[in-house]
């Protein structure tokens, strides 16, 4: 009777044990409020890396057009949104607690694409690519904290495929590396489908330029990264593929497209440990993390976490902060931008 009775307590707990862990590692459903009383529906399945901070921004009537873009500065705790339409600031400066600090009312902005904020350490400033159809037009264009234009690449107005002078047709986004290297994917639906590296002084250093779906092809690029170990990422979005080359030869190394069957990659980051990629699915209204892999070995794309939001939230591009990992995400439909933090909260990444 006693080891009946015993039999039965150690089956009721590892029952308990297992509910916890499906409901720990399994679906979690989210519906949350925020400040103006919308309500957001998101679910986290796998793993739960990240949740919604409802919190941020602490007002949202600071949106007033379609948010495509998002850059953190992690050391002066300042996020810039850039955000399309008519009579709108095109970039929205906030804080990383939520607070809304000022807008960029510029007229050299048309239709911004892709953010990045560079030199966070030494010297900020922040890049825009510009896919308008207008005088200022198919550019890269980079701007002082406060949103003084510094310097134009691209011949404004005029889309094009020349590299000496730099041309662009739809420039979709720019990775800034620390060392000062610039990579950019030039081809967001425009002539070009390029993968383009300059030095420092802006000299082209290598280039992938050829449209199709082959080994180092591209259809429409949307996204470029770079990791620690001299890999560039880039969201071969037409191809629902993300393709991998050597950053200093530009050699191709590798491509994941198994995990992008239903919808193609828009946005790729790596989060501040190196350990996952957050790519974004705007059609399935997806945030995916997956598993980043260790030097040398580029393999199959595995998915960890999924942060599933809502219908029609279309999520774009997105970009975390360094040190605290918080998750920032531009939302086409949805007309905002939006924090996720790690469930891990306190724990410093760098």
């Amino acid at each position: 009777m006693k080891r009946k009775s015993h039999t039965c307590l150690i089956a009721m707990t590892m029952g308990i044990v297992f509910l916890l862990t499906a409901v720990l590692y399994g679906t979690i459903n989210s519906q949350l409020s925020d400040a103006t009383g919308l309500k957001t529906d998101y679910r986290l399945l796998g793993r739960p890396l990240y949740k919604l901070d409802i919190s941020w921004p602490k007002y949202t009537e600071h949106f007033t057009g379609d948010v495509f873009g998002v850059a953190v500065n992690h050391l002066a705790g300042l996020v810039y949104v850039a955000q399309r339409g008519d009579n709108v600031p095109k970039v929205l400066v906030f804080t990383t607690d939520g607070d809304f600090l000022q807008a960029w009312n510029t007229t050299t902005l048309e239709m911004p694409h892709g953010i990045f904020l560079a030199n966070a350490s030494t010297n900020p400033s922040v890049w825009i690519t510009d896919v308008g159809n207008g005088p200022y037009g198919h550019t890269i264009k980079q701007y002082s904290p406060s949103g003084k234009l510094l310097q134009v690449l691209g011949s404004s107005g005029k889309a094009g495929s020349g590299v000496n002078p730099l041309q662009f047709d739809q420039p979709a986004e720019i990775f800034v590396h620390s060392s000062g290297e610039i990579y950019i994917v030039d081809g967001d639906g425009g002539l070009n489908n390029r993968l383009i590296k300059l030095s420092k002084d802006l000299q082209v250093v290598w280039m992938h330029g050829e449209k199709g779906s082959g080994l180092a092809q591209f259809y429409i690029p949307h996204s470029v990264a770079v990791d620690a170990y001299q890999r560039v990422w880039v969201a071969d979005r037409g191809n629902k593929r993300i393709q991998v080359f050597n950053s200093i030869t530009g050699d191709w190394l590798g491509s994941w497209g198994s995990c992008f069957t239903e919808d193609a990659p828009y946005s790729v980051r790596l989060t501040p440990d190196q350990k996952y990629f957050v790519v974004v699915q705007l059609n399935t209204n997806q945030i995916s993390l997956l598993e980043a892999p260790p030097v040398g070995v580029i393999g199959q794309c595995r998915v960890v976490s999924v942060i599933q939001l809502a219908e029609d939230i279309k999520p774009h591009l997105v970009d975390l902060d360094l040190k605290t990992g918080a998750l920032y995400v531009a939302e086409i439909g949805a007309q905002q931008a939006q924090k996720f933090t790690p469930f891990t909260l306190g724990t410093s990444f760098l």
